[in-house]
């Protein structure tokens, strides 16, 4: 109960929302007579407590936060972005403008929160080279930010552009368009998965090829698995007969299909599974290179080590299955900007890469570092802290 009343006297609660103005600065929004902030000023005002109902990571400098069933955005100076008033926020900025969520409709605003596109959308996606997905009396379609329509609203799923090209099913088939609405690809795939290091993969009778930015089918459709795994890292996984290796971007088979199970490459690395053994699992690199460590339960890779468990319990090796850090922990995650969440006894804290714990297990719930910043949950209320354990405050 001590610990729960620091936390909550160290964090700062917003008084009235916050915005962004155009120049970047945090200014109080002019208008003072929205109901919700009225709301949170007369239930706090003997507080200065930031406690949402949920949080998330930070991603080019906004969190998405939940406060009362209502979202909107925190920034890592503590300045509400956004102030917590509509039913669902996107996460991120794009291109200037946030889609959010209001009566049961998707719109536009910036980051004063000013509307720039009406909330009338029945879905919508983030702006990409100037044009975004939206959805409208059951069909997608695109528009630009002065809300013309670039694309007619004829499809009936369809997703944001990158590198001049979107993925959209029609007559239930998958294919691609530019931005003119030209028809890259024919509409004949089942499936298309996300688009990764310029390649995109492409599913045909369960069969799995990947196509490149200009829709050519650059890779057959050699990999029969219903599971589908992106590049990374320039490498693929695939499946040939049940059994997995890996192919570089030119279809070339660089790791032979020999394993029973396989993970995408993390951090230079892969976990392969050489037999049905749960805990029959090996170490490769991108030459095929293997290091014995057998732990059925493991996470990727990350900044060098890998999170294993052993006995029940969570430690951490290197890429030579080395331990580095005992198994002490019932459960322990990959390593983000040099600290990893740990669990002990149900609480949630972090360590280093020496095993020491730099913030002890004190939280119900955490999320992992991101931009210098951490999520955590103490009793029912999420706030921020940093590296050190310092609550991220509030600015009024």
């Amino acid at each position: 109960m001590k610990l729960y009343l620091i936390f909550l006297l160290c964090l700062v609660f917003p008084e009235s929302g916050l915005s962004q103005n155009a120049g970047g600065m945090i200014s109080r929004p002019k208008d003072k007579s929205s109901t919700h902030n009225t709301k949170i000023k007369k239930e706090n005002k003997n507080s200065n407590k930031v406690i949402f109902d949920f949080a998330s990571d930070f991603v080019d400098g906004l969190s998405k936060v939940e406060l009362n069933g209502k979202w909107g955005l925190i920034d890592t100076t503590g300045c509400m972005a956004i102030s917590c008033k509509y039913e669902d926020v996107s996460s991120y900025i794009s291109e200037g403008l946030i889609h959010a969520k209001l009566k049961g409709k998707w719109g536009y605003i910036n980051k004063k929160g000013d509307v720039v596109i009406p909330f009338k959308y029945e879905s919508a996606t983030g702006f990409s080279e100037g044009i975004a997905c939206v959805k409208l009396n059951g069909k997608y379609g695109y528009i630009n930010k002065n809300e013309d329509i670039i694309i007619p609203f004829k499809y009936e799923s369809a997703d944001g552009f990158s590198e001049n090209i979107a993925s959209v099913k029609q007559n239930g088939k998958y294919g691609y368009i530019n931005k003119n609405g030209d028809v890259v690809t024919p509409f004949k795939y089942d499936a298309i998965g996300c688009r990764s290091e310029g390649l995109s993969g492409v599913r045909v009778n369960w069969q799995w090829g990947y196509i490149d930015d200009y829709g050519r089918e650059v890779i057959p459709f050699i990999h029969n698995d219903p599971t589908y795994y992106a590049f990374n890292e320039g490498v693929a996984c695939i499946c040939r007969n049940g059994k997995w290796g890996y192919i570089n971007k030119k279809g070339e088979v660089v790791i032979p299909c020999k394993y029973v199970n396989a993970d995408s490459f993390s951090d230079g690395v892969a976990w392969a599974q050489i037999s049905h053994d749960n805990s029959d699992w090996v170490i490769i690199d991108k030459t095929g290179r293997e290091v014995i460590a057998k732990y059925g339960i493991r996470n990727p890779f990350s900044e060098g080590l890998a999170s294993v468990c052993s006995k029940n319990k969570y430690g951490f090796i290197d890429k030579t299955g080395h331990v580095v850090i005992p198994f002490t922990y019932d459960d322990a995650r990959p390593f983000q900007e040099g600290l990893a969440r740990i669990i002990i006894n149900h609480k949630y804290g972090f360590v280093d890469k020496t095993g020491r714990v730099v913030i002890p297990c004190q939280y119900e719930n955490a999320k992992s570092f991101s931009e210098g910043f951490a999520a955590v949950k103490l009793g029912s209320k999420w706030g921020f802290i940093d590296k050190t354990g310092k609550p991220l405050l509030l600015k009024n």
